[in-house]
């Protein structure tokens, strides 16, 4: 694509991002010119156009250059000449595009014997060949000329050109020189530029003797009349030996070599013309990095979009952005990067696998052969530590992101206040000058600063920095450094001051704590930093304002970005997350987007928040990652261009939309910090600024990158925090206000693209729950035989069809349509299609249906008792394996509760039920149940790294059985102990209402169906329909209940003094048990189907009475019955453990199974080469290398 368009991108670049001269005729609008956006092709007459399309589009590869994505070979290739040569009046493409066709073209005139036809229509029918041998003939002309100082040489220089150019425009230069000397001369030809690339005086002699022998070849073997300036030359001709010897050694003397003064433009010809000559093969690959291709590919397309005309920077909207960081990482250390995990892989040698070409152009850009090269110099060690920064979700990643901003704005600025010979100079050369002459205010590189100073801020809210400053935190001077590298960065941060008050009365002193909102920049240091030096004395305060107490009242991450916000200018303001980053070429439209304020896009209202596209970087990392981000890159794309248009119901979706400052600054902010019901703070502000009467739209010409979360628990954990904020939303005044105020349209626009999407989930759930418990109620009561009989229930087709319709939402499937969709628009529906086969193979409905799990447990808890709380993700590479007792507590409530009780209703529906008649309704209805069933019970552990290793789940058993056992207590963290989880799972029932309380116990009480139905199916009881029976099952609940109190007094009391009598007491108890339980197989004959039933009727009941028991702690507290509850919790606990343990310690045994699962987990990076074998075994030989060293 890039290829085939480079000719127009020039005039796109400067129709999009080049402001219009008076002198210049408006760009014409409407749909019909939207449709055909035709940009002209550049011409050599307009310099200034193609110098600034240069210099922009040099500054966008030098930036791919300087993060790794390319190397420097690809990088020469990629670069287009930096100014106009005068030499060469043709237009001059990047070498990229003229790759091989100077070879191509010289062999084919040497192979030509005269007849020119086939390079002819080669010539007519490649624009880029043509172009390549033009250039190259002009450039050697110029060249030579400029080397040969002497007049005879001169003359003879001349006239050999002279009649080149003859035959040039004869169109007989194949058929009237002898071309199959050519290749000698080109053997020549690069010799000479070799030595013009080195530049050494010791070569002088050797430029001379290329030359003479490139005069050689061809004056006697391309040209067969003689030239008329040789005939009495001493080189050549009749007159060859009658001319002295010391006279012959005199030719070429006088020689422009070595040069003196090499300038850049010059360096650049020369180096340009040896690739032009050398690259033999294709470029067609380059660049060969995929990050690379895709952002050069959408930059390329993005200038064929609509975007408002770019005004110079001086009249564009000046604007800020707002970075909000609490603790994350700021840049890797070193003993970080080395550190190895569990499975002995070090943060660095993970991302050394996953980008194994960026770590070889890192090592060529700072001149290393090994990493062993980088130890030990401190400047190396902190290139190191950045490139590994820049390639995870830290702060350094995303300041250096947002920077290209102000260094765009630079570049944009110099473009738009240079003369016409600082233009050709180049603003390469601006820079240089201007360092060199620093002090000089009338440079336009300081005036290129000053107008970037004065349109762009940035202000990142370190809440934490003055703590972090107090104690020596390594963040706090990497902040520091931060703001050293960027001397624009601006850090605000919350300063708590103990300062001392004397009252009137009693003259006594009182120490109070003092809060004031500060402002920092990093302090031109006097001296060189020293790394002793103490890090306050580093930064120097710009604002100090007093606060009348602690800002942060309400949610941490709208306090944050509240109290920094008055540091912030402009019209503009850009709220960027810490996970984001931003690349050089989107920078350059930013004052395009920008002109959007100015525009009227509905008729009505102009814009107040003006919405971005994303691109997810992390999804090379993993399986889960791909599928979180295809899933996040349809939302952002497809989905939120209709929401915008024509729905109009986008809100703010988070980061990096840019809201109308002043706007919202006079309407509340843009961010509302509410405790609890602000959760999810930024989709508040677009309800705010819909209310407000503003609009919101969306703009798919830029893109800004964003992290995401990589692994099963990270994205768990944002799934549930995106659930509990919709399900405060539910509750907030904003949907109401909303709902009342739109139109009907709207009104369900917003409904489904909000809570609805939530609420549909929920009762998809709900749905399944009633149909089985419907089900197991026509089962058990026995009206399911009698119905059987009626031939319109037994054949109701349509019944069956609703019901199967349904198992494709629950499966997943639908969540995967809108990626088809976008990734089709994109890049074709033939690679849509593979991508879902992939996922398919990868388990990804396997993946949705977990999500579909999350979502409903915490967006229905949220609306039955409140609570919602900020989850920290986390930002870190998971390829760690993730321990039975972590994942049993984040998902034990969520998933595994549910699933098992889904599975009982099943089975109970096997042993009693009829199964549907036709095959198709039986695996569409039944089968995609036992899918959820298997998904929300095992899917954490498939997703597991490393989670069917044999030891891995040895140590994870052992884990386990330390963490149910340790009893809890004040300060025992529920990662320690079973009991502090089991309180803490609680804890949403104590701010519960009362009506979130009765609703808890009513929904328990389902539990009791099951043994009041399957008890009456037991053969011991002879088909007897007394009420007795269900009377004595009671009594045998509550017979066990008492002996578990029994034992758990007499472990309290006796296990210390008398543990012989309770061990006997417990044998007693388990004798009687056995005696009992044979009695019963003997006597009245009882089946091993009724032991089936009896276990699948008491224990759901069990679980209702402890759940019961939960919602009314304070009354069983009071009667002194907690410990015994909290002894069959745990009782329950140990049972679903092994339920869940025991298959995942099976397939354990089989090796095939593990590599089944990685091959699954990490299939991206195997595709881009990634020895994940070596990742997960650890990297034994490297650390016994190392070790020995």
């Amino acid at each position: 694509m890039l290829r085939s368009r480079f000719q127009s991108l020039p005039g796109a670049f400067n129709a999009c991002l080049v402001p219009v001269e008076k002198s210049e005729k408006p760009k014409k609008k409407g749909l019909k010119t939207t449709f055909s956006r035709k940009f002209d092709k550049i011409t050599s007459s307009k310099e200034n156009e193609a110098a600034k399309f240069a210099q922009m589009w040099n500054k966008i590869i030098s930036s791919f250059r300087e993060e790794d994505l390319i190397n420097n070979r690809e990088m020469d290739l990629l670069l287009v000449p930096y100014g106009v040569d005068p030499d060469v009046d043709l237009i001059q493409w990047p070498p990229f595009l003229l790759a091989s066709k100077i070879p191509i073209a010289l062999d084919m005139a040497k192979d030509s014997n005269g007849k020119d036809r086939e390079l002819k229509k080669r010539l007519n029918s490649d624009d880029y060949m043509r172009c390549a041998v033009r250039e190259c003939y002009a450039s050697c002309k110029s060249i030579i000329n400029f080397l040969v100082l002497g007049e005879r040489e001169k003359m003879v220089i001349n006239d050999i050109f002279t009649k080149v150019d003859e035959h040039i425009q004869k169109e007989t230069l194949i058929t009237e020189l002898n071309m199959s000397a050519l290749p000698s001369l080109y053997e020549q030809f690069v010799k000479l530029i070799e030595y013009l690339l080195a530049n050494r005086k010791e070569d002088k002699d050797g430029v001379v003797i290329v030359l003479l022998d490139m005069l050689e070849v061809v004056t006697r073997d391309i040209m067969e009349d003689e030239v008329p300036s040789l005939l009495d030359s001493s080189h050549g001709g009749k007159h060859e030996g009658m001319t002295p010897l010391d006279q012959q050694h005199q030719y070429f003397g006088k020689l422009g070599f070595p040069l003196t003064t090499e300038t850049e433009a010059w360096k650049e010809k020369i180096r340009r013309l040896h690739l032009l000559l050398t690259v033999k093969e294709s470029a067609m690959d380059v660049p060969s990095n995929l990050e690379a291709r895709r952002r050069i590919s959408f930059f390329s397309n993005s200038l064929f979009m609509h975007m408002p005309a770019a005004p110079k920077v001086r009249n564009m909207l000046s604007f800020s952005i707002l970075t909000p960081y609490y603790s994350e990482d700021v840049l890797f250390s070193i003993n970080a990067l080395e550190k190895p995990n569990e499975d002995g892989v070090s943060i660095l040698f993970y991302l050394q696998k996953i980008f194994p070409d960026e770590w070889k152009n890192f090592l060529e850009r700072v001149k290393c052969n090994s990493e062993e090269e980088l130890r030990g110099d401190d400047e190396l060690e902190e290139e190191l530590r950045h490139w590994a920064s820049y390639r995870g979700q830290t702060l350094t990643k995303t300041v250096r992101g947002m920077m290209y901003y102000r260094k765009a704005m630079e570049l944009q600025a110099f473009l738009d206040m240079a003369k016409d010979e600082d233009l050709m100079k180049g603003y390469k050369a601006a820079e240089l000058e201007s360092e060199q002459q620093s002090k000089s205010e009338r440079s336009v590189w300081v005036q290129c600063q000053a107008v970037a100073d004065m349109k762009f801020t940035y202000v990142v809210s370190c809440q934490q920095y003055g703590i972090h400053k107090r104690s020596g935190d390594a963040r706090a001077k990497d902040i520091l450094k931060l703001m050293t590298r960027y001397p624009s960065l601006r850090v605000a941060y919350i300063d708590e001051v103990e300062e001392t008050s004397k009252e009137n009365s009693k003259s006594k002193k009182m120490v109070n704590k003092v809060y004031y909102s500060a402002l920092v920049k990093a302090a031109l240091p006097t001296k060189p930093v020293d790394s002793s030096d103490p890090v306050q004395n580093l930064d120097q305060v710009i604002y100090r304002i007093k606060l009348p107490g602690p800002a942060i009242l309400g949610e941490g991450k709208p306090e944050n970005q509240n109290h920094a916000i008055i540091f912030t200018r402009g019209e503009g303001l850009q709220t960027i997350d810490m996970n984001q980053d931003n690349y050089m070429e989107e920078a350059f439209k930013m004052r395009n987007l920008l002109q959007e304020f100015l525009k009227n896009h509905d008729g009505v209202r102009y814009p107040t928040i003006l919405g971005l596209r994303e691109h997810i970087f992390t999804g090379s990392v993993s399986s889960l990652a791909w599928f979180m981000s295809n899933q996040e890159t349809s939302f952002v794309t497809i989905g939120q261009r209709v929401l915008a248009n024509p729905l109009r119901v986008r809100f703010h979706y988070g980061h990096p939309d840019v809201f109308d400052r002043l706007f919202h600054l006079t309407r509340g902010g843009v961010s509302k910090a509410s405790k609890v019901i602000n959760l999810s703070e930024d989709i508040f502000a677009g309800f705010n600024s819909t209310l407000r009467e503003g609009s919101v739209t969306l703009h798919e010409y830029i893109q800004v990158g964003k992290g995401r979360d990589v692994g099963l628990n990270q994205i768990s954990m944002f799934e549930a925090k995106i659930a509990n904020g919709n399900g405060e939303q539910t509750l907030s005044r904003d949907i109401y206000r909303l709902g009342h105020r739109f139109d009907f349209f709207r009104m369900l626009s917003c409904y489904f693209t909000t809570v609805g999407f939530y609420f549909s989930t929920l009762l998809t759930v709900l749905t399944m729950y009633v149909f089985l418990y419907g089900r197991l109620y026509l089962v058990l009561s026995g009206l399911e035989e009698r119905l059987r009989s009626e031939t319109l229930v037994e054949n109701n087709k349509p019944l069956q069809v609703a019901l199967a319709s349904q198992s494709f939402v629950q499966i997943g499937f639908l969540m995967a349509l809108p990626m088809m969709m976008e990734i089709g628009l994109e890049r074709g529906f033939r690679s849509a299609l593979t991508d879902f086969i992939l996922m398919q193979l990868q388990l990804a409905p396997v993946f949705f249906t977990f999500s579909l799990g999350t979502r409903t447990h915490y967006y229905g808890r949220t609306l039955l008792h409140g609570g919602a709380e900020y989850r920290g993700t986390g930002r870190g590479f998971v390829v760690f394996h993730a321990k039975f007792a972590d994942n049993y507590r984040f998902y034990s409530r969520s998933h595994f509760v549910k699933g098992i009780e889904l599975m009982i209703l099943l089975l109970v529906y096997h042993l009693f039920g009829h199964l549907y008649t036709g095959v198709v309704a039986y695996i569409l209805i039944i089968t995609s149940m036992w899918f959820m069933v298997g998904t929300w019970l095992f899917a954490p552990f498939l997703f597991n790294p490393s989670g069917f290793e044999w030891q891995k789940i040895v140590d994870d058993w052992a884990d386990w059985n330390k963490w149910i056992s340790n009893l809890g207590g004040i300060g025992v963290s529920p990662e320690k102990s079973w009991e502090s989880w089991w309180e803490k799972e609680q804890e949403h029932l104590r701010y519960s209402g009362k009506l979130g309380i009765i609703v808890e116990i009513l929904l328990a009480l389902r539990f009791f169906l099951y043994q009041y139905g399957l008890v009456y199916r037991l053969s011991i009881i002879k088909n007897s329909q007394s009420f007795l029976v269900y009377v004595a099952s009671w009594l045998v609940i509550v017979l066990i209940l008492l002996i578990v109190k029994a034992v758990s007094v007499g472990r309290r009391r006796l296990s210390a003094n008398f543990q012989l009598l309770f061990r006997l007491i417990k044998g007693l108890i388990f004798t009687t048990f056995v005696t009992i339980f044979l009695v019963l197989l003997t006597l009245p004959h009882m089946t091993p189907k009724d032991i089936i039933v009896c276990v699948l009727a008491f224990m759901p009941t069990g679980w209702g009475l402890l759940l019961i028991a939960q919602a009314c702690k304070p009354v069983i507290q009071r009667a002194g019955f907690w410990g015994s509850v909290r002894t069959l919790a745990r009782g329950y606990e140990i049972v679903m453990g092994l339920l869940l343990f025991t298959p995942v310690a099976f397939l354990a045994w089989f090796p095939f199974v593990s590599e089944f699962q990685t091959r699954m987990l990490f299939n991206q990076a195997f595709s881009r080469g990634l020895q994940i074998s070596r990742i997960l075994g650890g990297q034994g030989k490297d650390r016994s290398s190392k070790n020995k060293e």
